[in-house]
């Protein structure tokens, strides 16, 4: 079998569709569909069962996933030890970054890192937290910029910082005077949420359970911009954290009584080799939190390294 028949299988399994693998792997999905039959001929047994639009594995393409996922990154790994004797920063580096953190702490400063490291080969992509860890472990990324904790073997997590929560309400609410509040007084009040899989999603219920303040949820959304319009229309209240202030336009921010923050950090694969691209993003990551996130507690140390 071939190498890339592995990483065109697994991006299958991972995405559980053969148009987004094809996108994220900048294919056509016929040049896909074919290298995939191929594998299996090659195999002699199918790896997936089609469902009208959607697909699982079969228990051979089961049986084949975690096999095929060693090899992506032992093949990663060792690329990346390669790359690594040669001098300089150089080399390709493939970073995932959720919705919440992309537009308010990467894509802003992101040509920075351009300008510094002009050999290193850049790819980003924005995923929730869910996705961002599959290609981790798929070896399809090198690093991810995620919410915090993250409870995973797999997994080795570097704490950047901790940033306050605030409670986002339209400008002529009738709290947007308050200097602060508490989350109990906001019994009557529509919470407006980001959907399952995003971990601002879970901050958010977890700062309400720990207040006791059971708040009735009445939209949900994959975009925090969408979000911020019906705040400022009045349609209803959410938490924010201050890394998204600056988006906030027509919002009132009010911050939250207690230590309400949120985690951020960035994720590798604990077996994966970590190359000097890898090495400098880090670095770099830790330039800009002090600037991002202005009324958060410094930058504290990492929680592995």
């Amino acid at each position: 079998m071939e190498f890339h028949q592995l990483r065109y299988f697994c991006a299958v399994a991972r995405t559980g569709s053969f148009t987004r693998a094809a996108e994220e792997l900048g294919i056509t999905q016929p040049s896909l569909s074919q290298q995939i039959r191929a594998l299996e001929q090659r195999i002699g047994y199918p790896l997936f069962e089609r469902l009208g639009r959607s697909i699982r594995l079969t228990e051979y393409g089961e049986q084949l996933r975690l096999p095929a996922i060693e090899i992506l990154n032992q093949v990663a790994g060792a690329k990346s030890s390669l790359a690594n004797l040669q001098e300089g920063v150089r080399g390709k580096l493939r970073v995932g970054v959720i919705p919440t953190i992309m537009p308010y702490l990467i894509a802003p400063r992101i040509g920075d890192f351009l300008a510094r490291f002009p050999d290193v080969d850049l790819q980003l992509r924005e995923e929730t937290t869910v996705r961002l860890l599959e290609g981790l472990q798929s070896g399809d990324l090198d690093i991810a910029v995620s919410g915090l904790p993250m409870r995973n073997p797999d997994i080795v997590c570097s704490e950047l910082a901790r940033e306050p929560l605030f409670l986002a309400v339209a400008d002529d609410h009738p709290l947007a005077r308050q200097k602060g509040i508490d989350l109990p007084c906001l019994r009557s009040e529509r919470l407006l949420l980001l959907k399952e899989g995003h971990c601002l999603r879970e901050d958010v219920l977890m700062t309400c359970r720990r207040a006791k303040a059971d708040l009735p949820s009445v939209f949900e959304t994959d975009q925090l911009a969408s979000i911020f319009q019906l705040v400022k229309s009045g349609f209803g209240v959410t938490v924010v954290p201050a890394m998204a202030s600056s988006h906030a336009t027509g919002c009132k921010l009010i911050p939250l009584h207690g230590s309400n923050v949120r985690r951020i950090g960035y994720l590798r694969a604990r077996r994966h080799f970590v190359s000097k691209p890898m090495r400098a993003f880090t670095t770099w990551l830790r330039t800009l939190v002090p600037r991002s996130t202005e009324k958060a507690p410094k930058v504290i140390a990492a929680c592995a390294s």
